[in-house]
């Protein structure tokens, strides 16, 4: 899939109400704006070629989504579980391929815009030497 990703730094938090029982990948057009945020296994949170199978766990649906510097990309478009986890991972293989810190949380975020439904993806990180 071709995708291209950016480094995005928010400069405040979005705050969101908490969907109950919500399935992260069972989003259809007309739910609304949602956030869903996954743990990364800690052990496959920086290798390059990580198990795809194990790579995100834990979904939740936060209400807070932090203000931070984050690699980003998005389609437009509804993507399936499958292309979200290869999203996820070529993500992770670019902030290594930049020597970035990755955090162990990857956001997911379903909108719309101009009238088109939109899948974003965000990983936070840090540069060696910044806070």
């Amino acid at each position: 899939m071709e995708i291209e990703i950016k480094r995005l730094n928010l400069l405040s938090p979005l705050y969101y109400i908490p969907g109950k029982d919500s399935d992260p990948f069972g989003y259809c057009e007309g739910d609304g704006e949602k956030l869903f945020c996954f743990e990364l296994d800690e052990a496959l949170a920086r290798d390059f070629e990580p198990d795809k199978t194990k790579l995100l766990k834990n979904p939740e649906s936060p209400a807070v989504f932090p203000q931070g510097n984050y690699l980003f990309a998005q389609k437009r478009e509804i993507l399936s579980q499958e292309d979200i986890i290869d999203v996820a991972v070529e993500i992770q293989q670019e902030g290594l391929w930049q020597r970035l810190q990755l955090g162990e949380k990857l956001y997911l975020r379903y909108l719309f815009e101009d009238g088109c439904p939109v899948t974003q993806l965000f990983r936070p990180y840090t540069v060696s030497g910044e806070p």
